[in-house]
């Protein structure tokens, strides 16, 4: 296929291609993934992935819609267990009504975090609520390091209020960003944020050298370090960097939402909702979950059955850890 315009518009994208100390980029593209469920929804699934399983501890990013639930459902998300991991909410537009095995009954709103904490187990269920038109989000999860992957169950709810900076606003969900700084605990250190990029902008902010980033687009295209990034794709850059520019040359906003932290080391095993260390994990948990175990507890108020467990594979799930950069 060819591109047929006859007068292509050049895109200056950040970072000049003669700039020899512009980081490199690399760009992950999503893969439709069925949500669980017997009426399940479509997200589109950018980590993990063969080319890269963590972003610092951020071993999962799923991104949906904006989706008419007229149309497509909603979200139905019977109670299902996890392990070994911490996830994180966040909406763009539509409402969801979250239940989990510690008793907490709580709404995921648009620009609120809701961050729940499953170390040695806990069980929830996700149901988009009848206000609800157009459902838009993120679903994110962290890896928890081995010292406190048994952890307890927790459930935390932060509310950013919007900085704003030259070209955009930033609401940080996690960790710190252009001075803004959010109170929620994490295991190790972690950013998340998201920036609406006005049109025609350019915004630099000011990074950790020590941390890697993912920039996952909503809508609209943003150049970063001389690459463009289009809606659904994840820009990763590694360790280094002391300031980040993004520049959204269209005419219309651009949303993008950024995740960073320190490069997480340990091998890890995922498999469904569970992630431990060995294959023997991952069975113990899942055994756990079919037998209605303490471990996971119980889901009260939801309507309806909750989630079997799929069959295990043939062959040992083995520890994986990022590729090696080149």
């Amino acid at each position: 296929m060819s591109d047929v315009e006859r007068e292509p518009a050049e895109l200056h994208c950040g970072a000049s291609d003669r700039d020899q100390h512009a980081p490199k980029v690399d760009v992950l593209s999503a893969r439709d993934v069925p949500l669980g469920g017997p009426r399940a929804m479509t997200v589109r699934r950018t980590l993990p992935q063969r080319a890269r399983t963590l972003i610092g501890a951020w071993c999962f990013v799923d991104h949906y819609g904006p989706d008419d639930v007229t149309d497509t459902g909603g979200m139905d998300v019977a109670p299902h267990p996890h392990t070994g991991l911490q996830t994180v909410s966040w909406l763009f537009s539509g409402e969801i009504e979250h239940r989990d095995s510690m008793g907490s009954h709580a709404l995921v709103r648009p620009g609120e975090l809701n961050l729940m904490t499953g170390g040695y187990g806990i069980s929830h269920s996700e149901v988009s609520t009848t206000r609800t038109t157009i459902l838009h989000g993120v679903q994110l999860w962290v890896a928890l390091p081995e010292e406190h992957r048994h952890t307890g169950r927790d459930f935390q709810h932060y509310v950013p209020s919007p900085v704003r900076v030259d070209g955009a606003e930033v609401r940080v969900f996690l960790g710190t960003l252009a001075g803004g700084t959010s109170p929620v605990r994490t295991f190790t250190p972690l950013l998340g944020a998201e920036i609406i990029l006005e049109p025609c902008s350019t915004t630099t902010l000011a990074i950790d050298t020590g941390f890697e980033y993912g920039l996952l687009v909503d809508h609209g295209e943003v150049c970063i370090a001389g690459t463009i990034l289009r809606p659904a794709e994840l820009g990763y850059l590694g360790t280094g960097s002391d300031t980040l520019t993004l520049a959204n040359e269209t005419d219309n906003d651009a949303r993008v939402v950024l995740l960073g932290g320190t490069p997480f080391e340990e091998q890890i095993v995922m498999w469904w909702n569970f992630i431990g260390r060995s294959h023997e994990d991952i069975v113990e948990a899942r055994e756990a979950w079919q037998s209605a175990s303490d471990r996971f507890g119980k889901v009260d108020g939801y309507d309806g059955d909750r989630l079997p467990a799929p069959a295990l594979p043939n062959a040992t799930i083995a520890p994986r850890k990022n590729p090696t950069r080149p």
